[in-house]
């Protein structure tokens, strides 16, 4: 019985020990599966493969092999840089500062965690900083040299896009990448920026004085346009009423006048119509008058109006309305001038109607014959004039006709004269022309006597041998060359 309880106590103390070991041992391989949270990075290095520096798992978990491999993490949350960047030089060699802040973090994409893993592992927070701080100001100045300052200053776009390519570029060496740049300010040490700022201010200034001035112009235009419409309106309207008493008056004068003409029209019908005619020419002549008067006033307003257009601009389309204007009220005055003048005419018609009815007879009949008399004077010393021309050019004309007939017989006869000539040479015209001289020899040998009349000349000795070419002597053989000369 002894024995068997020890044998019994033996075998609880080594299957306890067992479940202790087993225990041990899986609470061991529990602690060696690492989770990774989504806002970390797991790191597992050692032996991790061929090639391979580190093993990096995001979202997941992995089991580390003890001894051989170990796990640490990165982190994920955004980190948030200061970046104060002075005195940079631009592409004109302009001193800029440009304040801004970058957030950057660890990138999730492998080939890039996998840098990160390499040169961040181990690191602090303020080491991480710092190599990251020393790589976006390197890559802003890098920037900033290659944009003039307007380009900075206005295409705000392409500067971020710039720096987001060059500073992600060269932070991704190390595993980071840019989530966000934020430019706080730029600004010069030249005040350069402060000019342009000023000069677009004054601009926009510029443009809204102008802009304030053109409706100032506008509302001015359409008050003297309402202004001009009243006020053409207003003299159109007491031209009517002008018109219409001077309409009324003419009627009555015309109507009385009518009525005491046709008391005389009995008398005075061989002369009515002469006397209407006169009357007529007057009053084209007085009508002709207030026309001159009025296209003068017309004129005198367009001067004026003209002068002042040369003004300014807004004064110039106020200038034109009040031209415009003038030009109304003118013709208005114009149209109750004519009125009148057509209603004095009729008066006047009527009165000289009468008044030559008055005169009688006797003057028109005698200013009738006087007339008649003046056109039968003037038309016969037309008709004296023309026949006297008349017979002074067939005078003229008879002569150089005659002149012509005689020049043609003279032609003529030298044309029988020479063709009588070639017929008695046998036909060989080529000695017509020495005939022609030797007839005219003697007038040249008598010229030429004259030109040596004057000359004292003792004697003239002429040296013949008597004999030489062809039997002739030398003298005949001169003669005979000289007329062989001028038949040539």
């Amino acid at each position: 019985m002894t024995l068997l309880a020890n044998d019994l106590t033996s075998l609880i103390g080594v299957t306890v020990s067992v479940v202790l070991v087993l225990f041990f041992a899986l609470l061991f391989l529990v602690t060696r599966y690492k989770r990774c949270p989504s806002n970390k990075i797991l790191v597992i290095y050692g032996k991790v493969g061929k090639d391979r520096s580190a093993k990096c798992i995001h979202g997941g978990a992995a089991f580390v092999i003890p001894l051989i491999q170990d796990f640490a993490f990165l982190d994920l949350s955004p980190r948030t840089i200061e970046i104060d960047l002075n005195g940079a030089l631009s592409k004109k060699n302009i001193r800029v500062n440009v304040p801004s802040t970058f957030t950057v973090g660890v990138s999730t994409k492998p080939e890039i965690t996998l840098n990160a893993a390499e040169r961040l592992l181990g690191l602090n927070e303020a080491q991480t900083r710092e190599q990251a701080k020393d790589i976006i100001l390197g890559q802003m100045r890098l920037v900033l040299a290659t944009l003039a300052i307007e380009e900075i200053n206005q295409d705000r776009e392409k500067f971020l896009d710039l720096v987001n390519k060059n500073v992600g570029t060269e932070l991704q060496k190390i595993g980071l990448e840019v989530i966000n740049v934020n430019i706080r300010d730029i600004t010069d040490e030249s005040g350069y920026l402060a000019a342009i700022g000023k000069r677009a201010a004054a601009d926009a200034i510029s443009q809204a004085r102008i802009e304030v001035a053109q409706a100032d112009m506008t509302g001015a235009i359409g008050e003297s346009e309402a202004v001009r419409q009243k006020q053409v309106r207003t003299a159109e309207e007491a031209a009517r009423t002008v018109q219409g008493q001077k309409a009324a008056e003419r009627d009555q004068t015309v109507a009385v006048a009518k009525l005491e003409a046709e008391a005389v029209e009995g008398r005075a019908g061989a002369t009515r119509d002469q006397a209407v005619a006169v009357a007529r020419l007057d009053a084209e002549a007085v009508q002709g008058t207030k026309e001159a008067e009025t296209s003068r006033r017309i004129a005198v307003a367009k001067l004026e109006a003209e002068a002042v257009t040369g003004e300014n601009t807004s004064k110039a389309a106020m200038a034109a309305v009040n031209a415009e204007l003038a030009e109304r009220e003118a013709e208005s005055r114009r149209k109750a001038e004519v009125a009148r003048a057509e209603a004095d005419r009729a008066i006047h018609s009527a009165q000289k109607e009468r008044e030559l009815a008055r005169l009688g007879k006797e003057e028109v009949a005698q200013k009738e014959i006087d007339r008649q008399k003046m056109e039968i004077d003037a038309d016969a010393r037309a008709e004296q004039v023309r026949r006297l021309a008349r017979g002074e050019a067939d005078a003229i004309l008879s002569k150089l006709t005659a002149e012509a007939a005689g020049q043609q017989k003279i032609l003529e006869s030298k044309a029988e004269g020479y063709r009588r000539l070639i017929e008695a040479c046998g036909g060989r015209a080529d000695l017509v022309p020495t005939l022609l001289m030797i007839e005219k020899l003697e007038d040249v040998v008598a010229e030429q006597v004259k030109a040596i009349q004057h000359l004292k000349i003792d004697k003239i000795t002429v040296w013949d041998s008597g004999a030489g070419a062809n039997g002739k002597n030398t003298t005949a053989n001169f003669l005979s060359g000289m007329i062989g000369s001028l038949r040539l």
